[in-house]
């Protein structure tokens, strides 16, 4: 019982006291804007058609659909052309500064609003990739996700060092983003814009509330008690949050594997071969005439993929099996990428997967990352500044990623 007890009170502490898997969900953060980025990139010619005035799916059967579900979006506000050039712009901006970890906790937020309005006004556009993409950019509010590798990990250090040779440091840039983002949040609200599902507005004013919360606590809370009880809850969150995304990580993987185990392409070996010979999934046609010439090999590969997906959720206890597996499907998903053309699905998947990648690895990527990034600082340094320095200077250091 004494064992017990204590396993359960020191799990009670690590939930508690920290806010777990800072590398993962870094790399989540990073993996998930990059997608969303990359594809506003790409479809930004053919946004109008997508997801604009000049789409197929019109804004009165967008409307009628809105009105149905209550989904939010902030395209259906109106159906102005500078207003949904202004939203895709402000969508591109706001995955950018995500994917630097500049605000994090404010950023997240705007993310989701992004997702959600272009993805809510046209529900036909998508790779089976904005599916993911749709419920992990809500989960990330909830994570701190700006631990590491971000501008924010950056901006925290220095003022921990500024305030370590006792300096005052204030933040002006945090109160002016909470008064104009909270301006335009009571403007839409009293303009009747959040009617409809309470999902998305009640999540809005909790993280609006709560980020004045935790700065009036800083500011005028002379004693450490009060910014430590908010710790604890945005430590909980945190954890509850990561837990809830390696759940739908390990749900997508179950169900996709055991429905294809119902299918009788999938039981014969043969369901690998269809799509490698269908126009819309066959961007190098030689290349899957190439993959698909072996029987033999279009077997293995569709018996390894229901095997690999059925079995992963049931080898996450067992730390060298669930890298084995998590690596092949990591290669899969890469695969799909290139040879069935299906790159921002595999992007989101691979994103999803990295919640499950050892934090030794992390780290190491990151070291990795970090002495690249010195060589090539230092090779920079060299071609532009003629004159030579002394190697003992602190100017010579390459600056890393923030850990």
């Amino acid at each position: 019982m004494n064992r017990f007890a204590l396993a359960v009170t020191t799990g009670i502490g690590r939930v508690t006291g920290s806010a777990l898997g800072p590398y993962q969900t870094a790399v989540i953060r990073i993996g998930f804007s990059a997608t969303w980025l990359l594809f506003l990139l790409r479809e930004f010619p053919h946004r109008q058609e997508m997801y604009g005035p000049d789409g197929p799916w019109s804004w009165d059967l967008a409307e009628q659909l809105v009105s149905t579900n209550g989904a939010f979006t902030a395209l259906m506000w109106t159906d102005g052309r500078f207003w949904f050039e202004t939203c895709y712009a402000l969508a591109v901006l706001t995955s950018a500064l995500l994917l630097l970890g500049w605000r994090t906790r404010t950023m997240s937020v705007l993310f989701m609003v992004g997702v959600l309005s272009l993805q809510n006004r046209s529900v036909f556009m998508g790779d089976g990739g904005d599916n993911v993409l749709h419920l992990m950019c809500i989960y990330l509010v909830f994570t701190r996700c700006g631990q590491v590798w971000s501008l924010d990990a950056r901006r925290a250090r220095l003022a921990g060092q500024a305030r370590a040779r006792g300096e005052r440091v204030t933040d002006r840039v945090g109160p002016v983003l909470w008064g104009v983002l909270g301006f335009v949040l009571v403007a839409v609200t009293v303009a009747g814009r959040l009617d409809g599902d309470p999902t998305v507005p009640v999540l809005l004013w909790t993280v609006w509330v709560a980020v004045a919360l935790w700065w009036a606590v800083g500011r005028f809370t002379k004693s450490g008690e009060p910014r430590i009880l908010l710790d604890v809850v945005a430590d909980i969150v945190h954890n509850g949050a990561l837990l809830v995304i390696m759940a739908e990580a390990c749900l997508i993987y179950a169900t996709a594997g055991w429905y294809k185990i119902q299918g009788s392409r999938w039981q014969d070996g043969t369901a690998v071969y269809y799509p490698l010979h269908l126009d819309s999934f066959s961007p190098w046609p030689a290349l899957a005439d190439v993959l698909s010439a072996s029987g033999t090999m279009v077997l293995l590969v569709t018996y390894g993929t229901v095997a690999v997906q059925v079995a992963f959720p049931f080898t996450l206890f067992h730390r060298r099996v669930k890298n084995v597996l998590l690596t092949a499907m990591i290669i899969e998903h890469s695969a799909i990428a290139v040879i069935l053309g299906l790159p921002f699905f595999s992007l989101a998947m691979i994103a999803a997967d990295a919640v499950f990648l050892p934090t030794s690895f992390l780290r190491r990527l990151g070291g990795w990352a970090a002495r690249a990034r010195g060589r090539w600082t230092a090779r920079g340094s060299r071609t532009t500044v003629p004159a030579p320095r002394a190697p003992e200077s602190a100017e010579d250091s390459p600056v890393g990623f923030t850990t």
